[in-house]
């Protein structure tokens, strides 16, 4: 590469260690404020720089993409997900795209159970209760929720995020089952404790609990439609750490208003951040505002992948990170 440090510009303010450790390395462009960086912004950057850092707020089309300038070689993503990104179109145009995998595991995985946790003990009616100034005193009968141990999780996705989630629900006395493209091992699944369903609609109606942890791609787009929707038990609930669009959110917030589904855990939406406004009404449905993999450590590392395929990049070495059609 040419003795030039790279242009690199960042479109979200990121921790601190990672922004200081860019600027050492690289010739950066920050977003030290922090909002989401307008499309005239976006276009600027591609058109300058060698190395642009998006994240999911970003949509890195076709359209922005055929204003890139030829310096734009390499799109660094700080995340794991990169649906927000045409990958193709990327690719012909020469442009490495890399990710950052496998880093928010473990926290997604405990936002996932903490979400089975909040709906089915129905903590945040107790927590709104306490709040409002509202409670009376200790009742046998009163925000009577369910054991968390004999129910029967369904795990949609079996990744590495669906298998951590596995093996929480193990130490809970949860027996799991799962669906996914690709059958696990059998060697993977005796470890996990877990039992392969071919068939989703079986999976659903047999599950008191769904997780939904697989990635938004043209055939999963509401791979949970009204009609698999409806086949799941009147008492069961959803919850959702993936992405949104797996979901058809209408659907489900008909369902969740008429009594067809007992509840609902809800970190991404189909919408973004425009949510559907019935579902702040019911009080069995419990919102988070992609909170997924908000940890400290969790940016922290997703930050120094960033560093990493970017500095492999720079000195001549494919990321290694790098997003390749398989892994779409």
């Amino acid at each position: 590469m040419s003795d030039q440090p790279l242009s690199v510009v960042v479109t979200r303010r990121l921790p601190e260690p990672v922004q200081q450790r860019l600027s050492e390395l690289f010739d950066v462009t920050l977003n030290t404020g922090d909002t989401k960086m307008s499309r005239e912004a976006l276009e600027a950057a591609v058109k300058t720089a060698d190395v642009l850092v998006p994240a999911v707020t970003d949509q890195i089309d076709a359209s922005l993409l055929a204003q890139a300038g030829e310096r734009l070689k390499l799109i660094a993503n700080f995340g794991a997900g990169v649906d927000h990104i045409d990958v193709a179109t990327a690719r012909q145009r020469g442009i490495h795209v890399s990710n950052t995998p496998g880093v928010v595991t473990e926290d997604t995985a405990d936002m996932t159970m903490a979400l089975i946790l909040a709906v089915v003990r129905r903590i945040p009616e107790g927590l709104s209760l306490m709040q409002k100034g509202d409670w009376s005193g200790w009742s046998p009968m009163a925000y009577l929720g369910g054991r968390l141990g004999g129910r029967r999780l369904g795990i949609l996705g079996m990744g590495r995020i669906g298998q951590a989630v596995a093996r929480r629900a193990a130490a809970f006395g949860m027996p799991v089952e799962y669906h996914n493209r690709r059958r696990l091992r059998p060697e993977v699944e005796a470890e996990l404790g877990v039992t392969f369903q071919e068939s989703l609609d079986r999976m659903v109606t047999r599950s008191d609990v769904i997780s939904v942890n697989c990635p938004h791609t043209p055939s999963t787009f509401h791979l949970m439609n009204a009609r698999r929707l409806k086949l799941m038990k009147p008492d069961a609930v959803i919850v959702n750490t993936s992405r949104g669009e797996v979901i058809d959110e209408n659907a489900l917030t008909r369902m969740l208003r008429g009594g067809e589904i007992a509840g609902a855990g809800l970190d991404v939406f189909e919408h973004g951040h425009e949510i559907n406004p019935r579902l702040r009404e019911l009080p069995n449905v419990v919102l988070l505002p992609h909170m997924g993999s908000a940890t400290v450590e969790g940016r922290l590392e997703m930050g120094e992948r960033v560093i990493i395929n970017i500095k492999t990049f720079d000195d001549g070495h494919r990321p290694p990170d790098l997003v390749v059609p398989a892994m779409l």
